[in-house]
């Protein structure tokens, strides 16, 4: 399937995520690196020009305070489709407390496999089918706040890559990935 341009914009660093802990569907505020994430992301989006772009985002928490920080007053659309994967009981535990519960999920130290396990969590093929059936009401040029699997994801529909290819994908917190034609560009400072 073919999409419009997209620039993929994934959250700076939050308090949680300085301290190890995963978010899923949980929340926690921006540190002042989130916040200068967050900033540059504004820059380089002026730089970019994204007149006449829609603006996307989940509806609250992180990703929301990413935007407005980057977009100043601009008008952003809520979806809450582009919400990061929910983790059930894992939500606020840290990384290192999952691979003491679950040591077999971690046998590959780089492998993100783990996210398809979570208790009472929502799953990959889930947040796979959500995000195509967001992106697939895409027809213009969009700008989309959003989270750092659900970017994964996100992109693994632009890419034409199978949902089981989200690990490969590059990272990173308040980063900002061009999408178009079927290819992928880190937009920097």
């Amino acid at each position: 399937m073919a999409f419009p341009p997209l620039l993929l914009l994934r959250h700076g660093e939050t308090e949680w995520n300085h301290a190890g802990r995963m978010q899923g569907e949980a929340d926690s505020p921006l540190t002042p690196l989130g916040a200068a994430q967050a900033a540059a992301q504004g820059r380089l989006l002026e730089a970019f020009d994204i007149t006449g772009w829609e603006l996307w985002c989940r509806p609250q928490g992180r990703a929301r305070q990413a935007a407005e920080s980057a977009l100043a007053s601009v008008a952003v659309r809520n979806d809450a489709r582009l919400a990061e994967v929910t983790l059930g009981r894992w939500s606020g535990v840290s990384r290192t407390e999952i691979a003491r519960q679950a040591p077999h999920l971690f046998e590959l130290d780089d492998s993100l496999v783990w996210y398809d396990h979570a208790p009472g969590g929502e799953g990959l093929d889930a947040l796979y089918a959500r995000t195509g059936a967001f992106l697939a009401e895409r027809t213009a040029p969009s700008v989309i706040f959003t989270h750092g699997i659900t970017s994964r994801m996100l992109r693994c529909h632009a890419l034409g890559l199978e949902p089981g290819a989200f690990g490969d994908l590059p990272g990173g917190q308040g980063v900002i990935y061009h999408l178009e034609d079927g290819a992928q560009t880190c937009l920097s400072e």
